[in-house]
C-alpha cells in the first residue's frame, strides 16, 4: 500500500512538470476512440455504461482496482485490490499493455495492445470520462519506458519438472500446493506461460513485491521454467 502511495505521489510531480507540453506532442484522442472499439465487446463507457464481461471504464483514473460495484472480479485482482493497487496511468499502461504481467489471472482475455503510442492514445480517450483525475498529460514521457514483453525466447524454455520439485520447497514455504487459495494465492495448475510471465514481472520489478521480487532474481530463467512446468503438474 504504501509502496502505491509513494508511485501516486511521484507521478503527481512528473504530471505536474509535463503540465505544459506542446500540444503536437499530445496523444490522439479521436485515434483512442477508434482503439477503444477493440475494447468495446467487454467494456462501455459514457453515460449509459454498465458492466459487461468486463466493468464498465467511467472514472478510471485513479480508481481502486476491483472496485467497480456489481461486477465480480477474479480472485487474483481483489488480491491486487487488496494490496493497493490504483489505476494510475503507469498501472493502466502496464495493463494494457500486457494483462497478466501485472495481474495473473485476471478475467480478462485480452493479448494486449504493444505499441505504447496506441495505449497513449487509449488513455487519452478513457480519460475524458474521468472526473477525478480530470486532466492527466497524456504524451511521453509522463511515465517511465516499460522493459518489453518477456522475450519469446524465455518463454520457449523446456522447464524439468522434476528439478521444479527440487526447487518449489521455498515456494511451498507460503504458497499452499494442495490447490487452497486462502490469502496467498495458489500456484498450482498454472498454464506455465502465466507462471513464468508473472517470475519475470517479478524479476523485472513491473510487479509490486518485495519478497518476490528478491525470489525471483535469484532464480535463472531455466529455474523459473522448470518451477513453471512442476506447478503445471501438481493437482
Amino acid at each position: 500500500m504504501i509502496k502505491y502511495r509513494i508511485k501516486t505521489l511521484v507521478l503527481s510531480i512528473i504530471f505536474a512538470s509535463f503540465w505544459s507540453i506542446p500540444v503536437h506532442a499530445q496523444a490522439d484522442v479521436e485515434a483512442g476512440a477508434k482503439m477503444f472499439r477493440r475494447c468495446f465487446s467487454c467494456h462501455m463507457v459514457g453515460a449509459d455504461a454498465f458492466n459487461r464481461t468486463g466493468p464498465h471504464l467511467n472514472n478510471l483514473f485513479g480508481r481502486a482496482a476491483g472496485s467497480v460495484e456489481g461486477f465480480k472480479y477474479s480472485d487474483d485482482m481483489v488480491r491486487a485490490a487488496s494490496g493497493g493497487l490504483m489505476w494510475d496511468v503507469e498501472n493502466l499502461d502496464a495493463f494494457i499493455e500486457n494483462p497478466k504481467e501485472l495481474v495473473s489471472r485476471t478475467k480478462m482475455r485480452f493479448k494486449g495492445i504493444k505499441d505504447p503510442e496506441d495505449r497513449a492514445n487509449l488513455m487519452a480517450y478513457l480519460r475524458q470520462f474521468s472526473d477525478n483525475p480530470a486532466n492527466i498529460p497524456e504524451a511521453e514521457p509522463t511515465f517511465p519506458a516499460r522493459d518489453p514483453d518477456v522475450d519469446p525466447a524465455v518463454l520457449a524454455i523446456k522447464g524439468d519438472p522434476e528439478y521444479g520439485a527440487y526447487l518449489s520447497g521455498e515456494c511451498a514455504t507460503c504458497h499452499q500446493v494442495d490447490g487452497g487459495d486462502d490469502g496467498i494465492p495458489s500456484i498450482v495448475g498454472w498454464m506455465q506461460e502465466d507462471f513464468v510471465t508473472a517470475l519475470q514481472a517479478y524479476k523485472s520489478e513491473h510487479r509490486s513485491h518485495p519478497v518476490m521480487q528478491l525470489m525471483a532474481k535469484r532464480l535463472s530463467n531455466e529455474e523459473i521454467a522448470a518451477l513453471a512446468a512442476y506447478f503445471e503438474t501438481v493437482e
